[in-house]
Order: structure tokens, then C-alpha cells, then sequence
């Protein structure tokens, strides 16, 4: 039992508390520091997921494309991450349809804070955190290039920002939807990576990449809106309580505080979208660069086959750099024999 109980500790959500309903009562959970043995197990967890990943699939594929070092590198991380958004994306949008936060707007902000939350709920978000802190030890083992490390390092803060954030701050209900927002968008960049990868001349999964890049910018500028602006200040408990878990909604009844959060925000997001912008522009401008080279080096060689296509000759023919009559005869006049 003593076994048992340990095991618990590492496999299971621990902090289960017995809610009421109006059908009874429901089993709950909030965060503690217990929740660091669980997340350490999962990254174990998550390191050999990846490891299964790239040995059975990813290896396989590299061997038969035969990618340059630098490719190679980035087809494994597009890899791997095709496979963790895939799997959040299916898991997310099934955590917010079965809660009802998709069909009900208003419980991302309703009953704020969220300190209780259902099992699958807590469970994502220890999986999610498992996950971006297995990728530290990972740019160790996969040998990542020194020059390629910062932005690595960049890419996975800012994810554990977000995730810990919403979790720590009772935030969940509003990061789930933020993320399978994300999460969707960069499956989509990571796969049109593979694709390109696989074949350079394919670059349709980018443009279906952009659109829904746009629209999920756009889906979390009005969520953002919706919840910071006018959801959080018609919360009815505003008071500043961290023992409930109630950090800052007091603060978004300062008119003057909610609107420099909306403006960090836009700003945040105009420039993700500039980047954007930035890296549509140079891949257009090099596509027209490559296709108008290519029809430059289609115009070189036509001209080349004209060239190289015999002049017109004249009466008769070419027999061993002499000209020759039609009949055969040469064109000079023989001269006579002398008697």
C-alpha cells in the first residue's frame, strides 16, 4: 500500500477536492507543490515518446530523403512538433467541447477564479508542462546546432510562460482556447515544413498555413477583447484574495489598467503579425526571383538551340570542306592535260 500510494503520487493529479452539483457531488482539483513529482514524471514520459518518434518514424524518413545537416535538423524539430500539436489540437478541442466552454462563452470569465478544475483539465495542463520542459534536456540529446539554441530556448519559454501562467493565475479555461488556437496554427507551419522538405517545388501547405495563421490572430485579438475588456471587470468578487486564487480581476476595474492590457496585447500581436508579414514577403519575393530565373535560363537555352542549328547552305554540298555541284561534279573547270 505504501508502494501504491507513491505510485499514486508520480501518475495521478494530486489536490482532489469534492465539489457540490446539483446532481451530487463532483471530484475536483487544484494546484500544489506536489504537482512538481507528477510533471517530473511525465517528462520521462515525454522523453521517451520522443525518443519512439524519431527512432520509428522520423530516422526512417530521413535515411530515404537524404537531407543536407541543416535540413535534417529542422526536419526532426518539425517532426516531433507536428506530432505533440496534433495530439494537443485532437486533445484540446475535445477538453473545451465536453466542458461546454466553446458552447458557452461566458464561463471563460464566469465564477472567476477558476481554482477547481475537472480531472481532465488539470491533467492537460501537467501533460502540456511536462512536455516544453522535456524539451530543454532534448536540445542536449538531439545535438542541436549552437546557432539554433536561442531561438529554441525563446520558443520554449515563451510556451511555458503562457501555460504556467494560466494555470498558476486560474487562467485555464481561457489558455485552453488560446492554445488550441496556437497549436493549430503551427501544426500547420511545421507540416508544410515537411512537405517542402520532402519536395521544394510544393509550397501549397504554406499558403493554407497563412490563412489559418491569420484567422487564429484574429480569433485571439477578439478573445483577448472579449474576456480582458469586458468579462473579468463584471466579475462579481473583485477583491484582491490570493488564498482563493484571486490575483488581479480587481485590477481590471481601473479603467485606465484594462486598457493598457488591451494595448500590450495589440501591440504583442501587431508585431507577430509584421513578422509574418516580413517572412510573406521575402518567401514571395524569392519564389518570383527563382521563377524568373528559371525563365531566364529557359530563354539562354532556346537560344542556344537556335544557334546550334545548321546555316542555309548554298547550291550543292560540303564534301570534305570542298564545295560540291549538285550533280556531283566539282565547280571548277578541269584543266586539260598537256599532250
Amino acid at each position: 500500500q505504501v508502494t501504491a500510494k507513491t505510485a499514486f503520487l508520480f501518475i495521478l493529479p494530486q489536490y482532489n477536492v469534492s465539489v457540490p452539483a446539483a446532481d451530487g457531488e463532483l471530484v475536483h482539483y487544484h494546484y500544489g507543490l506536489k504537482d512538481l513529482v507528477t510533471i517530473l514524471f511525465y517528462i520521462f514520459i515525454a522523453i521517451i515518446l520522443h525518443a519512439v518518434v524519431q527512432e520509428y518514424a522520423l530516422d526512417k524518413i530521413n535515411r530515404r530523403l537524404h537531407l543536407s545537416k541543416v535540413k535534417h535538423s529542422k526536419f526532426n524539430e518539425s517532426g516531433q512538433l507536428v506530432a505533440f500539436h496534433l495530439t494537443s489540437v485532437l486533445w484540446c478541442l475535445y477538453v473545451v467541447v465536453t466542458e461546454g466552454y466553446v458552447s458557452n462563452p461566458r464561463s471563460l470569465w464566469e465564477s472567476y477564479p477558476h481554482v477547481y478544475l475537472p480531472f481532465q483539465v488539470k491533467f492537460f495542463y501537467l501533460c502540456q508542462l511536462a512536455y516544453w520542459l522535456h524539451a530543454l534536456p532534448e536540445l542536449y540529446f538531439q545535438k542541436v546546432r549552437k546557432e539554433e539554441i536561442p531561438r529554441q530556448l525563446q520558443y520554449i519559454a515563451l510556451y511555458l510562460v503562457h501555460v504556467a501562467g494560466a494555470y498558476l493565475l486560474n487562467l485555464t479555461r481561457l489558455g485552453l482556447i488560446l492554445l488550441l488556437l496556437q497549436y493549430l496554427a503551427e501544426f500547420f507551419f511545421h507540416m508544410a515544413r515537411l512537405v517542402y522538405f520532402t519536395d521544394e517545388n510544393n509550397e501549397k501547405l504554406f499558403n493554407v498555413w497563412a490563412v489559418v495563421f491569420v484567422v487564429t490572430r484574429l480569433f485571439t485579438l477578439t478573445l483577448y477583447i472579449l474576456v480582458i475588456g469586458f468579462g473579468l471587470p463584471r466579475v462579481e468578487n473583485q477583491a484582491l484574495d490570493p488564498e482563493r486564487g484571486n490575483f488581479f480581476s480587481f485590477l481590471f476595474n481601473n479603467v485606465l489598467f484594462r486598457m493598457s492590457v488591451l494595448l500590450l496585447v495589440c501591440l504583442f500581436q501587431a508585431s507577430v503579425m509584421w513578422r509574418f508579414i516580413h517572412f510573406q514577403l521575402r518567401r514571395w519575393r524569392e519564389y518570383w526571383n527563382e521563377q524568373s530565373a528559371r525563365k531566364r535560363a529557359a530563354a539562354a537555352a532556346s537560344g542556344a538551340k537556335q544557334q546550334a542549328k545548321p546555316l542555309k547552305r548554298d547550291s550543292g554540298y560540303h564534301e570534305n570542306g570542298v564545295v560540291k555541284a549538285e550533280n556531283g561534279t566539282s565547280p571548277r573547270t578541269k584543266k586539260l592535260k598537256s599532250p
